[in-house]
């Protein structure tokens, strides 16, 4: 499936490793893939695992904002190409285990996929605070599924979920 000049959003996560210095290669390397234009990137949380092995590291977690023209997919396999070269092994034994990086595709504007490889929009971002709020420091304005606003879902979010702490040190 191919787009030309949709906007589009990432979410970055890293608890493994320089977890930072983790984060800005990664934006580095997505910075050089050809048909992305990045044009914004949201502060960095540390933020505690969800869904993660009993005895996880936290993460640090951002978002970033721009417009690709491409196919979806190879987007999806250059952003894999990005985390395997950073580190990360797929196909272990448990479930959201520690990685250097990882990079999900949140949002491409007019996609809308549900495919064994990729679901736009994200399938689990109105869940996970630690996905809105940087993404919110983007868009403050997002209107997302059944016309809720982004800030709307972060302050449900914001009373029951985990610790999301904005850290004074950027990308």
């Amino acid at each position: 499936m191919k787009v030309t000049g949709a906007w589009l959003a990432l979410g970055l996560g890293s608890n493994l490793g320089q977890r930072l210095e983790n984060l800005r290669s990664a934006v580095r390397a997505l910075q050089a893939l050809p048909g992305l234009d990045l044009e914004g990137i949201a502060p960095v949380y540390e933020t505690e695992p969800v869904d993660c092995p009993p005895g996880s590291p936290m993460f640090l977690n951002t978002a970033v904002e721009g417009h690709y023209a491409g196919d979806v997919f190879q987007l999806l396999r250059s952003t894999q190409g990005i985390e395997d070269q950073l580190g990360r092994t797929r196909h272990t034994r448990a479930r959201n285990e520690a990685r250097p990086v990882d990079i999900d595709l949140l949002i491409i504007e007019g996609v809308t996929l549900d495919s064994t490889a990729l679901t736009l929009p994200h399938p689990r971002m109105e869940e996970r605070l630690f996905v809105l709020q940087p993404l919110a420091d983007l868009r403050p304005d997002l209107i997302l599924s059944d016309n809720r606003p982004i800030t709307q879902l972060i302050q449900r979010l914001s009373s029951a979920s985990t610790n999301v702490r904005k850290l004074e040190r950027t990308l």
